[in-house]
């Protein structure tokens, strides 16, 4: 599956979550899942790279508990592990 495809099927999980999917321009940043007034919204950078992209919202669905009771391909399955344990490993060096 190619990046523009796994993009796509996790803004399907997303929208599956009943989380709002917001394409903007952020300036590259590559965009993230936030609450607005109570309600979670992912945005999706337009300004960032897909690899970007891609990877911030694939980081933010690992966030996500309910994330494990749903069907994930097991390629993006391991993507997702892989990010969110890089961010784990990242967020204890910081400390």
């Amino acid at each position: 599956m190619d990046a523009t495809a796994q993009l796509d099927t996790v803004l399907q999980l997303f929208e599956q979550l009943g989380i709002e999917v917001r394409r903007e321009r952020l300036g590259g940043s590559g965009g993230g899942l936030c609450r607005i007034r109570g309600q979670r919204v992912v945005f999706v950078d337009l300004d960032a790279d897909l690899a970007t992209r891609l990877d911030r919202c694939v980081e933010a669905l690992a966030s996500l508990p309910e994330a494990a009771s749903l069907y994930i391909a097991p390629e993006m399955r391991e993507r997702m592990d892989r990010l969110h344990g890089a961010r784990a490993d990242d967020a204890k060096s910081d400390a």
